[in-house]
């Protein structure tokens, strides 16, 4: 549901891939969900209708390379050891303080260039409406799109002043455009209490190229802000889907799956190598569509994340959170339980949109997209999945308007809030 703006119209997947989630049996079990609920999820949706779409998967541009430099040095005497040493630590404080530099630099020139942060951003007035009941939410700052980037730290701050009134953790989906930094000083400026699962995006087809540039981005953020505030990091998002739909497969455990894996599993390895290298330790996990996790990558993850969508699935909002919470234990939970290492699962995305862009994706088949409907979910799910200990990530926190004139139909309408950060009409529940 994140995806890198290319300048053109995106490719249609073939539709046996697209809809996925159709190609499984209605759920079996959807009375499980009803934990502390007056509403009656046990309703079977065998009558939904299958309906072909577009899957529009994430894709990104390609980062320009950046060279990597090793240097050596020998020794001859003790005195020229004493001396080579001392040089070296001095160019590492030198060079470790040249990232923090340019890190906070680039931070400096947003917050300058941005509608000024004025007073102490710590300190601001709460909105009664909102409630701190969700586990999580997804998150993409404004302009942080690549290459078209545009963050401002001042837009950030902002966000982090409302998320935290809504959740205590988010999700990030890559670091381009320098957003795991700018995440994590709004929330040093702000001091709310924030988790950040920040993310690495790669491109299965550059040759590590925006692996690489997301790296660095990663290593210089956490050398200048810490881990305090990181749950992890997740290498990719929809990368196994991405990978069977541009070469024409649909197993995530055929030979073409295995063939994304074998790209995808030296990164996330090189990613832990990364951690271990700054001396800090924090999970690695992957995020995936639900039913697309291939067993190789999950097997060398601490937690994967998937995407979970009622609607992509053409399930009725009165069945859709029942649905969504069977899917995700019976695909997903169990899938990991199955594998020696046993990574922690969360739901990645799930929601519901309020519009669309034409009357042809308005409806998913039994339900249309709307504020109601948006409200009947999060009424149906959110609550009852804290009560039943579902850790899952809201999609989204607010509207992205590119994502309306890239792709159309409901990719842009997914928010709590409008693009203009006021929130929807809508009741956030107090569990």
């Amino acid at each position: 549901m994140y995806s890198q703006y290319q300048g053109s119209s995106p490719s249609i997947a073939n539709s046996e891939l697209n809809d996925y989630y159709d190609q499984l049996p209605p759920p079996h079990r959807l009375s499980s969900f009803s934990v502390n609920s007056t509403t009656n999820l046990a309703e079977t949706h065998s009558d939904v209708p299958v309906r072909n779409r577009t899957y529009y998967g994430d894709k990104r541009g390609e980062f320009p390379e950046t060279p990597l430099v090793e240097e050596k040095a020998t020794s001859r005497s003790s005195k020229r050891r004493w001396i080579f040493w001392g040089l070296l630590i001095v160019g590492l404080l030198a060079v470790a303080g040249i990232i923090v530099g340019v890190v906070l630099s680039q931070l400096q020139k947003s917050s300058s260039s941005s509608s000024s942060i004025t007073g102490d951003p710590s300190q601001f007035s709460a909105d009664s409406r909102l409630k701190q009941s969700f586990y999580g939410i997804a998150y993409t700052p404004q302009d942080s799109i690549y290459p078209n980037c545009n963050i401002q730290l001042a837009d950030v701050v902002t966000d982090m002043q409302l998320l935290s009134q809504l959740t205590s953790r988010i999700r990030l989906y890559g670091s381009d455009c320098n957003t795991t930094a700018m995440v994590l000083e709004a929330i040093q400026l702000t001091k709310v209490n924030m988790t950040v699962f920040i993310a690495n995006y790669p491109d299965a087809t550059d040759n590590g190229v925006a692996y690489d540039r997301q790296k660095t981005a990663i290593e210089s953020a956490i050398q200048a802000y810490g881990i305090d505030h990181i749950g992890g990091v997740t290498v990719g998002n929809e990368f196994i889907l991405d990978y069977l739909d541009a070469n024409g497969a649909t197993d995530p455990n055929g030979s073409v799956g295995n063939q994304g894996a074998a790209i995808l599993t030296p990164l996330i390895d090189d990613t832990k190598s990364m951690l271990q290298s700054l001396g800090v330790t924090l999970k690695v996990g992957n995020a995936d569509a639900g039913s697309f996790f291939n067993d190789k990558v999950l097997a060398d993850v601490d937690y994967g994340m998937a995407n979970v969508h009622p609607w992509f699935a053409n399930v009725s909002i009165d069945a859709a959170a029942g649905w969504t919470w069977d899917f995700f234990e019976d695909t997903d939970v169990a899938l990991a339980q199955n594998l020696s290492n046993k990574p922690d699962m969360s739901i990645a995305e799930t929601g519901w949109p309020t519009n669309s862009s034409d009357v042809g994706n308005e409806s998913n088949g039994p339900s249309i997209a709307s504020e109601a409907n948006l409200q009947k979910f999060i009424d149906t799910f959110v609550c009852q999945a804290n009560a039943n200990g579902t850790e899952y990530f809201f999609f989204e926190y607010f509207d992205e308007p590119w994502k309306t004139v890239q792709f159309g139909g409901v990719e842009g309408y997914w928010g709590l809030f409008y693009s203009n950060r006021t929130l929807k009409n809508i009741e956030i529940p107090d569990c």
